[in-house]
């Protein structure tokens, strides 16, 4: 009982000492419950059931997360107590100068560990509780649910998922506190207060070139990243991954020994206040903390990315799916015999087939639906069409089938159904092509070809573009712009009869007026087209789909960006307030030899902002490269607007990161004012 009582009196008083570590907890429980309680919310029961279908799937692949999310709070809890027990290094020594067991120590953390482990959990799980009521308001937004359904809701199972993992966590944080009290020795408990971290004073001029070499691999990266310096394919990205990191690390190591030299080459920046003091002192820091802040550069790069990229797919995903999707239903039938196809069905469209089947279209759909089938050549594939460009264009994307046959229709066909969607039609002389390209790597490989007038030959008769570049067109509805290239010749050419029937398309709206009718409908037609050819994709289908992913990206890289921030911004936090507690007799010195309190504020402004900015900054130009990079392997998802997705990321960063610099430049200053 009084081991008991001794902790909760230190616990009280050191309380201030703990705010960044109870923050953490907090946050890092309430983050784990909200995640882990989507499903509970009573919004679910009013979505559609193909989305409730979508949500599991999100809600499974976030309990995968979940998972890797435990094992980051786990190192960090860790982390944060170690600078925790290492702070109160003294403080121990004197426990057992005074006749206590290391088993009593050993006891008295264990009594402090459980009591802030619960006070945070309790916390937390208020906290996240009534944020996981403001997260199904916007589960409720992203996936049009009906709000009427809302009710306050407390998932037991996301608590006792917190519970648990949170359990395991603070059961190896005490296996840990147990191990580092017995490894200590007395003489070293008692001197922890007066003795220093050895720093080794690097070879400036090792350091220069190291620091070069650095510079050197990152603009390698960054280049390469962009397309620059080659082909980038998969082998290649993981080696990519591992210089940028090496280079990191490399640029961290040298600037150790680089900083104070550069800084002191400006003797009246030097000399200045107390920046003698304060880069001193931020030379010794990064010396021991080189690996920790290539860790921490490296988390901060991975939560810009991930946010950012996932707000930006998420915009893409809807940008322009309204424009694309113009009517209510889109049914596409290969022609040809073959690829699983019963023979019966070859040669057959959609309307035709349906009916065989004893299903009536007409009955289904309004009138007017368009109804017209594309063509091949053979011979003639995507290889053949690429002209002098085709030794580049096949190199920089192998991955791609360049045998592929080319797609043709016929401009009254093409024509008709472009009318019917409301996109612009064409004409054509009788020696004319249009080539449709809406993909953004294929068409600027298109354009290559057009642009040196690439005539296509067909029997007899040659054909040259009308326009040099690539149109917009389509015949499916899609969520993004993936047409690869299909050609629009004048009907005369199809008089051929080379020409082979590759692919029915059948577009219209069905006959309901209300959601609930078209909903019926469209059930209908799903399963007369089950078990058969057609491939059917509906508005209705593509906005569910294209809301779910984009939720999808965005939940996971929220849960993701929040971890990751929250944990480099902590070990920073940790470490300053650490070093605080250490250095608080260096800034007495200071105070005795005539700086007064502005200044000392201001020098532990400047060496938190420093400290808390060489990282993220490094981080910062990582994200410009790493984000054009994926935003280049992600052409299909074209129309995301990136300015959103920037701001949003910027006010992240902003409000937690400078969130916990505030809270350590606060409990800093305290520290050293007491």
């Amino acid at each position: 009982m009084m081991l008991f009582k001794l902790s909760l009196r230190n616990l009280k008083k050191s309380f201030q000492d703990y705010t960044v570590y109870f923050l953490t907890l907090v946050l890092g429980v309430a983050i784990f419950y909200v995640f882990n309680a989507l499903d509970s919310q009573g919004v679910m029961d009013a979505v559609s059931a193909s989305t409730r279908e979508i949500i599991q799937l999100m809600l499974t692949m976030l309990a995968g997360v979940s998972v890797f999310v435990s094992v980051i709070l786990g190192f960090l809890i860790v982390y944060a107590n170690n600078f925790l027990i290492r702070k109160r290094k003294k403080e121990f020594g004197v426990y057992l100068t005074l006749g206590m067991s290391r088993g009593g120590i050993s006891r008295i953390l264990l009594g402090e560990t459980v009591l802030i482990g619960l006070i945070s959990l309790a916390v937390g799980l208020v906290i996240g509780v009534f944020a996981s009521q403001l997260m199904s308001i916007l589960v409720a937004r992203m996936f049009e649910a009906d709000m009427t359904a809302y009710t306050f809701v407390f998932s037991s199972r996301a608590a006792g998922k917190t519970v648990i993992y949170f359990g395991i966590m603070y059961f190896l944080v005490i296996l840990f506190n147990a191990g580092a009290v017995s490894g200590y020795k007395l003489l070293d408990l008692l001197t922890a207060g007066r003795k220093n971290d050895e720093v080794r004073v690097k070879n400036p001029v090792i350091s220069g070139v190291v620091f070069v070499i650095s510079l050197g691999i990152l603009g390698y990266c960054y280049l390469s990243v962009l397309g620059l310096l080659g082909v980038v394919n998969r082998n290649r990205i993981m080696v990519l991954i591992l210089l940028g990191s090496i280079a990191t690390f490399l640029f961290f190591w040298s600037l150790s020994g680089l900083m104070l030299r550069m800084v002191q080459a400006r003797k009246s920046f030097y000399l200045k206040d107390l920046n003698l003091f304060v880069f001193r002192q931020m030379n010794s820091r990064i010396h021991t903390m080189v690996f920790s802040m290539t860790v921490i550069c490296l988390m901060l790069f991975l939560t810009i990315g991930v946010l950012s990229c996932g707000v930006s797919v998420n915009q893409s995903l809807t940008a322009e799916l309204e424009e694309l999707t113009p009517r209510d239903v889109c049914m596409t039938k290969s022609m040809e015999a073959g690829n699983g196809q019963v023979e019966e069905s070859a040669g057959k469209g959609i309307a035709e087939y349906l009916s065989g089947k004893g299903f009536a279209l007409s009955e289904e759909l309004r009138e007017g639906y368009v109804e017209i089938t594309t063509y091949t050549l053979p011979g003639l594939t995507w290889e053949d069409t690429l002209g002098e460009s085709k030794e580049q264009v096949m190199e920089q994307f192998p991955m791609l089938d360049w045998t592929q046959r080319e797609e043709l229709v016929p401009l009254s066909a093409y024509n008709r159904m472009a009318a019917f969607y409301g996109i612009p039609t064409y004409e054509l002389s009788e020696d004319e092509y249009v080539l449709l390209c809406t993909f953004d790597s294929m068409k600027g490989i298109r354009d290559m070809a057009l642009g040196a007038g690439a005539p296509l030959e067909i029997g007899e008769r040659q054909y040259v573009p009308k326009y040099e570049e690539c149109r917009d067109g389509y015949l499916s509805m899609s969520s993004s712009r993936t047409i690869f290239g299909i050609y629009v010749l004048p009907d005369s050419a199809f008089e051929n009869e080379a020409f082979l029937p590759y692919c029915n398309y059948l577009a219209g709206d069905y006959r309901g007026d209300s959601e609930e009718e078209k909903s019926f409908i469209e059930e209908q037609i799903s399963e007369a087209t089950k078990r058969t050819p057609i491939y059917v994709v509906s508005k209705l289908s593509l906005r569910e789909s294209s809301v779910g992913i984009g939720a999808i990206m965005t939940f996971i890289a929220l849960y993701l960006g929040i971890i990751f921030l929250i944990s480099s911004a902590a070990v920073l936090a940790l470490k300053e307030l650490s070093e605080a507690s250490d250095n608080r007799e260096r800034y007495q010195v200071l105070r005795e030899l005539g700086a007064d309190q502005g200044m000392i504020r201001g020098a532990l402004f400047r060496q938190i902002g420093i400290f808390f900015l060489l990282p993220l900054s490094l981080a910062l130009v990582h994200a410009v490269f790493g984000v054009q990079f994926v935003n280049r392997m992600l052409v299909i998802l074209h129309g995301g607007s990136q300015l959103g997705a920037i701001l949003f990321t910027g006010v992240f960063l902003t409000l937690i990161y400078g969130g916990y610099f505030l809270a350590t430049y606060l409990g800093g200053r305290r520290i050293l004012e007491e």
